[in-house]
């Protein structure tokens, strides 16, 4: 069995070896368990589902939220002739029914399904006579409602087990604490407890917090000190574009990523990136999910993340090589306002909802009873400006729409051309017999794409044109009259976000709202973001140690490197000694304020010049102070 597995790992991946855990991950799949893998960011999660799949007859299930990440996997898999499919939003029923037909009948491995697909009929009709070997599920910290990301369509996974009984599950995250773990294998009915846990650990990565009121000339010092190449996080559109100009006029090589840009526009500043054609990319949280550069050196954070969770996803995109790389995040007392409101405009009032609800209803038409599995194009901006909205709070109102299993909305489809030949041989040879002005365009698509009888293929106009020596315009013009002629099915490129209705459409008046879920709900989002203005504000304690904690990791030791650690350093004690002077001071000043000269008295089993110094570290850190002028008390409740 292994060395069935790392033939099929070097055959198609070129790898000679698996990564820590990967191989016994895939043993666990092998075995037929149920299996949940937690692997940090850059862990080489794809690997432990493909792999075991290839090894397995049948077709692997693939459930992702993230349209991009899909589309990237289907086509490295198609490069190195491994036949896999996605099935995402934006797709119309021709396109759906031959890709699910040819899991069925033809030669397809992988089925990358979106979540909201789980349910829809023309999936579910087809399931009963796939051949499934296992079914994966990506970010599956999404199936908790404890969880940062909680998407009810994904509780519909457990649901299609019982039409696929014994094939096993292998769920996969980045980010889940101990309550989501477990949430994540009850959810999902596993029968077995297969848990791998890669250590949450980075001990490559630097962790620092700088409290800093310059946030922008903080970050140039930054970039001057820490050479390579980096990525500054930033909550708004607008902030990604004002910043990577900000960086360009100070000779920095910069660019900006955010779902509102095109797919072209995208494409070009990762792949700018990826070459090292900018030093910078300046994005929202778009960026980052599925990019495989391992030398990364400093991921900046310009705005404080709602979660711990998102934010050691987002800081672990620096050092995958393993090198040296710094994770900083950038803070003042602005940002704990801004957090406060944040809290507020994430969770609108029920009105504000169902008046969202009604005008979703309204810009796409949809008559009552009417819409289930449907998707619209949607742009946020022009929405809101038709309806005089909010764009806050109209997200914030597709979120909670989203949790109550109404709608799923998605980022940019970026849905490439495709085209299908409906005629058979012998129509398609007859028409170019009658019609030789056209004969030539149509062999040459024949001969540039394959499969074409078959299924929908992608294709690219600008080759097709250039091959058949007309320009862009005149080869789109051609593509539409074989398509009117119904002698092919041609799909133009798609590049915008999607709104999926996943239930009829309801009477808004009739639009239940559940306020006691929304209500913890907003309790758990509190709690959340808490801890992670508490790892911002903290500075007593190694930041790594706070965040492996977070993730229920045991960790005693000091990572030596973090901002706090590195300030412990210089009072050059060992951690034993720090540790047991500085528990001695609290215990003294846990039973009242004293003066400095009676607490180093009292701790009088260590030195007093390292009394001193302990005592001296933690009045610089807050953890300790002055009050009334000569007596010290304890402010802080942990060291």
């Amino acid at each position: 069995m292994i060395n069935h597995i790392q033939q099929i790992l070097t055959r198609y991946w070129g790898y000679t070896s698996f990564r820590p855990l990967q191989q016994e991950i895939i043993l666990s799949v092998l075995e037929g368990r149920d299996t949940l893998a937690l692997l940090p960011t850059g862990g080489g999660k794809s690997i432990c589902f493909q792999v075991p799949a290839m090894a397995k007859e049948g077709v692997c299930i693939v459930v992702s939220p993230l349209i991009a990440l899909m589309k990237d996997q289907v086509e490295h898999l198609v490069e190195k002739g491994i036949p896999a499919v996605a099935v995402v939003s934006g797709m119309n029923k021709s396109e759906i029914d031959i890709a699910l037909d040819n899991c069925i009948y033809g030669k397809i491995k992988f089925l990358y399904l979106s979540p909201e697909r789980l349910s829809s009929d023309l999936f579910l009709a087809r399931l009963q006579k796939m051949k499934v070997g296992l079914i994966a599920v990506d970010e599956a910290h999404c199936i908790s409602q404890w969880g940062y990301d909680f998407r009810p369509s994904y509780l519909k996974i457990a649901e299609i087990r019982n039409q696929v009984p014994n094939v096993p599950i292998l769920a996969l995250t980045a980010s889940a604490t101990p309550d989501v773990q477990v949430d994540i294998q009850e959810k999902l009915s596993f029968t077995s407890a297969g848990v791998f846990r890669k250590s949450f650990e980075r001990k490559n990565l630097s962790y620092i917090v700088l409290h800093e009121e310059d946030k922008l000339q903080r970050m140039l010092k930054i970039m001057d000190k820490i050479q390579g190449t980096g990525i500054v996080y930033v909550r708004t559109r607008k902030k990604s574009k004002e910043i990577s100009e900000f960086l360009v006029r100070n000779s920095i090589r910069a660019g900006y990523y955010h779902a509102g840009l095109s797919s072209a526009e995208r494409a070009k500043i990762q792949d700018e990136w990826m070459k090292g054609k900018i030093r910078v990319v300046v994005s929202t949280n778009a960026f980052g999910m599925g990019i495989d550069k391992s030398n990364v050196r400093f991921v900046i954070h310009q705005d404080i993340p709602d979660s711990l969770e998102a934010y050691y996803q987002e800081a672990g995109r620096a050092g995958r090589d393993e090198q040296k790389s710094y994770a900083v995040l950038l803070y003042n007392e602005s940002d704990i306002l801004e957090s406060a409101r944040r809290l507020e405009m994430s969770f609108p009032d029920v009105q504000t909802i169902r008046k969202t609800y009604q005008a979703l209803a309204n810009y796409f038409q949809l008559p009552v009873g009417s819409g289930k599995g449907v998707s619209f194009d949607f742009d946020i901006s022009a929405f809101c400006s038709a309806y005089n909205l909010q764009v806050a709070e109209v997200f914030s109102s597709l979120k909670i729409l989203e949790l109550q299993g109404l709608l799923a909305s998605s980022e940019s489809a970026d849905l490439h051309s495709k085209i299908h030949v409906m005629a058979n041989a012998q129509q398609l040879y007859e028409f170019q017999v009658k019609n030789p002005r056209i004969d030539h365009f149509i062999k040459v698509i024949l001969r540039s794409y394959e499969g074409l009888f078959d299924e929908y293929v992608v294709i690219k106009e600008h080759d097709i044109a250039k091959r058949a020596s007309i320009g862009i315009e005149e080869c789109r013009s051609l593509l539409h009259q074989l398509n009117n002629l119904k002698l092919i099915h041609y799909v133009e490129a798609k590049d915008t976000p999607q709104i999926t209705f996943l239930e009829e459409r309801l009477d808004s008046k009739n639009l239940h709202i559940d306020r006691e879920n929304l209500s913890d709900r907003k309790k758990r989002y509190s709690i959340r973001q808490k801890a992670m203005l508490h790892y911002a504000a903290s500075n007593d304690k190694c930041r790594s140690m706070l965040l492996v904690n977070y993730f229920g990791e045991e960790s005693r030791t000091r990572c030596g490197v973090c901002d706090v650690c590195l300030q412990r350093n210089k009072v050059g004690l060992s951690d034993l000694e720090f540790e047991t002077i500085s528990g001695s001071i609290k215990s003294q000043l846990s039973k009242g304020k004293i003066s400095l000269e009676e607490l180093v008295s009292k701790v009088h089993e260590h030195k007093e010049d390292k009394t001193l110094k302990v005592i001296e570290w933690l009045i610089e850190n807050d953890t300790i102070r002055y009050a009334n002028g000569n007596v010290l008390e304890w402010t802080r409740s942990e060291v």
